[in-house]
């Protein structure tokens, strides 16, 4: 859906991903054409299996197409080795996954600290803990935090480096509706308040409520692209 009044941040054309397995040729994506513009919310729908996934490693830059073409902004990713790709997904991507991936050993702030000290101008570990309001669990360990609690810290740790784009993978998928929402509160805060462009993945039709713009995905293509004129906040959010 091209939206001339916004900037544009992502342009992907007729994207393809074959993945070989053994003697059978699996095709993830089959001609994913979209674009997607600064300070958006976009959700991406689909049933497991639809490409969601792989579509989001693809704009990160931790999977490359097999065929098609990838634009952010100026830059064709497609053209980048490895190398360049890392720097890209350092300085300019943050993501958020279904399991936190933190460090037990760290406290909040040193986990966030892990991104904060190779980037060029990060938030400091306090501001970015402050953003997801955990401002006074700062210095707790993981095991001493929630499932909630560890995912907004991985949310923290995330935008720490100010990216321009947040790729979340099902982030709320292990967790129950009311910490849920806290969850996805503290994603659209980020979106807002910072002007992340921001697309979250899942299959869960209740939490496409609160985007800007529903993308859905089926068999690797995109059979909808709509913008939501009945955003909800999270909090009206149920399922």
């Amino acid at each position: 859906m091209i939206r001339p009044s916004l900037s544009l941040v992502f342009h992907a054309e007729n994207v393809t991903k074959t993945y070989q397995m053994g003697e059978v040729q699996v095709h993830a994506l089959r001609g994913i054409s979209l674009y997607l513009y600064e300070s958006e919310f976009v959700v991406l729908l689909g049933q497991s299996g639809s490409g969601k996934s792989t579509l989001l490693n693809i704009l990160g830059g931790l999977d490359v197409p097999t065929s098609g073409a990838i634009r952010y902004k100026d830059h064709d990713l497609t053209t980048y080795d490895d190398s360049i790709l890392t720097r890209y997904r350092r300085e300019n991507v943050g993501f958020v996954f279904q399991f936190y991936n933190l460090i037990p050993s760290l406290t909040a702030r040193e986990n966030v600290a892990l991104v904060t000290e190779i980037s060029t101008n990060p938030l400091t570990p306090v501001e970015a803990l402050e953003l997801v309001n955990l401002g006074d669990r700062i210095d707790h360990f993981p095991s001493q935090m929630s499932g909630g609690e560890q995912q907004r810290v991985a949310i923290a740790r995330a935008i720490a480096k100010r990216p321009d784009v947040l790729l979340c993978d099902e982030p709320t998928g292990a967790l129950d509706l009311k910490t849920g929402v806290v969850v996805l509160e503290a994603i659209e805060r980020v979106n807002r308040e910072l002007g992340t462009t921001t697309v979250v993945i899942t299959h869960n039709i209740d939490i496409a409520q609160m985007a800007d713009r529903v993308i859905r995905l089926s068999d690797g293509r995109i059979i909808s692209d709509e913008i939501n004129t009945n955003k909800k906040a999270p909090s009206e959010l149920a399922w």
